[in-house]
């Protein structure tokens, strides 16, 4: 989702979770480690697995990870899983022939989860998530109770789908709009967990600052071409709509919304694009054009990368619980301060 500076991403985690993870950035219950193997005394090597590894978030995730996996003394590998749900397990399976002492994993499917939490069990290595979560005990980690949640690094869905919506709805009072020549194209691949937190959050936020406005949910595959090709059909659909809002899991969703409608010859004065991650919403602005994506929340993918790994080295060195949840920070950025947030575009 994003990149930025090495520096920031170090800074970052030091200032939120270097020495106080289960309190300052978690939820407060701690994993049991059950199946773990004990504190390593030598060298720690952990493997990193991630879902779409090509993606510019991710790209920054392990970036992140390599510079605090450096400065800690880690073995550290990156995987890139890309969409293969197949593949997660076979390199989980990998990675404990390698006789890596821990798996930081970022799931394409998380109907996955239950087989590569036995795994890791069976080859007691230590196991956490980054961004998506999954379940101990079955397919759905929306459906599982939060004793059986794999602790997770990443970022709060429901403050970042706030901050999405109370922009919105702050854009759309700016606009002077009318609830009925609006609706709101909410768009996420929905049996994503983290997903599905991010857009509730901001539906809710937006409707309390901004009642009577029409939602549309898109199910999509959290990519530009595939947000791109359901919301063109939604417009076609509702070809009487005057104004619209876009918002949904990432910018990926955003920025394929609003080339939808751009194609569709509704002129970016009557969008209002959120977009969350901020990595594609600054290309639009950095053209110097007009564009439907008014603001987007910066999400650093380097600082969950650093604030995995150090995880994984507290829990591995210092035997230092997993906390169920650690949260990295986040900023809204618009095309008046984004270059000055630190966010890097590339």
């Amino acid at each position: 989702m994003t990149r930025s500076h090495r520096t920031r991403a170090t800074a970052a985690v030091g200032l939120l979770c270097s020495l106080a993870l289960t309190t300052a950035c978690s939820s407060g219950k701690e994993s049991t480690g059950k199946g773990e193997a004990g504190p390593v005394t030598g060298k720690i090597s952990v493997t990193y697995l991630q879902k779409q590894g090509d993606q510019e978030y991710f790209v920054g995730e392990a970036a992140g990870a390599r510079a605090k996996a450096d400065e800690l003394g880690i073995d550290l590998k990156v995987v890139n899983l890309g969409n293969d749900a197949n593949k997660t397990v076979s390199e989980v399976q990998a990675a404990i022939a390698q006789k890596v002492n821990g798996v930081i994993i970022v799931v394409p499917d998380p109907a996955v989860g239950p087989q590569v939490v036995q795994t890791a069990k069976d080859g007691k290595v230590a196991l956490l998530t980054s961004d998506d979560q999954i379940c101990t005990t079955g397919s759905d980690p929306a459906a599982c109770g939060k004793a059986d949640l794999v602790p997770r690094i990443g970022f709060s869905g429901t403050q970042m789908g706030s901050e999405v919506g109370k922009r919105a709805a702050a854009e759309y009072k700016k606009a002077n709009w009318k609830a009925a020549d609006t609706r709101v194209i909410s768009a996420w691949k929905q049996d994503v967990t983290v997903c599905g937190d991010r857009v509730k959050a901001a539906k809710q936020a937006f409707g309390t600052a901004v009642p009577g406005v029409k939602t549309i949910d898109v199910p999509t595959d959290n990519t530009p071409t595939g947000a791109q090709d359901k919301i063109a059909a939604t417009i076609t659909a509702n070809s009487g709509v005057r104004n619209w809002v876009v918002w949904g899991c990432n910018d990926e969703n955003v920025a394929g919304g609003v080339t939808a409608l751009q194609n569709a010859g509704i002129s970016p004065d009557r969008v209002i694009g959120v977009g969350l991650g901020a990595y594609l919403a600054c290309k639009e602005w950095g053209s110097g054009k007009p564009s439907g994506m008014k603001a987007a929340l910066f999400i650093n993918g380097e600082d969950v990368g650093a604030l995995a790994v150090r995880t994984m080295y507290d829990k591995l060195k210092k035997g230092k619980e997993f906390p169920a949840e650690g949260f990295a920070p986040t900023t809204m950025v618009d095309p008046s301060n984004w270059k000055s947030s630190g966010l890097t575009c590339g």
